[in-house]
């Protein structure tokens, strides 16, 4: 039986970050934002509330029926960066959110700001794609295909309409799952301070 996928609405928020906190306890990146487990397992759930608030306002997030699996996307037009976010009018520089984050999240961490402007500074633009902010699967279900079959639904509906996609994968794991779904190393790592190396990754549209 294939795999039930939704998207998720305001009412599924705490549930998403519960997913989320779950599912990226021990990932490196947030190990490395969050360093000790007992900080990361008071305080990282701020971050991912974070995250999931920004994609319900301004992307879309694919949730499996079950509750197991999301996945986090923004679609950016060709002309602006994922994490510069939309112009609100206010005149105010778009690179003063990595700082409203950390303040929101926790302002004695540098790192919850530096890892915002960090992957915003290796983000590719000029040319409009899909944006996988994140995909989360909880932990006792992880090899089950569910990440791939999130993955998947808008990377079909990207070869229909011709449209790239793109990522960062956090961890030598994940990018081998990518790349057998057409994603490829642009290149250029991101190797963060005293900390992992992340993965920038781009797909084109295949042709049909």
């Amino acid at each position: 039986m294939g795999v039930v996928i939704r998207t998720a609405g305001e009412d599924d928020r705490e549930l998403v970050v519960r997913l989320l906190d779950e599912a990226f306890q021990n990932d490196p990146v947030s190990s490395w934002v969050f360093p000790g487990e007992e900080y990361r397992r008071r305080t990282h759930h701020r971050l991912m509330a974070a995250f999931t608030d920004a994609v319900l306002a301004d992307g879309r997030i694919d949730l499996t029926e079950d509750g197991a699996a999301c996945a986090l996307w923004l679609s950016v037009p060709a002309d602006e960066h994922a994490g510069a976010g939309p112009d609100d009018g206010s005149g105010e520089d778009a690179e003063d959110i990595p700082a409203r984050i950390r303040e929101a999240v926790d302002p004695e961490n540098a790192r919850v700001e530096s890892i915002a402007r960090l992957t915003d500074g290796i983000h590719p633009s000029g040319r409009a794609h899909e944006y996988l902010w994140m995909i989360g699967v909880v932990p006792e279900r992880q090899g089950e295909g569910l990440g791939t079959a999130l993955i998947e639904s808008v990377l079909d509906r990207c070869d229909r309409e011709g449209l790239p996609a793109y990522l960062e994968a956090s961890s030598a794991r994940g990018k081998v799952l990518y790349e057998r779904l057409g994603f490829e190393f642009t290149g250029r790592a991101l190797d963060l301070p005293d900390g992992p190396r992340m993965w920038p990754m781009w797909r084109e549209p295949r042709t049909r």
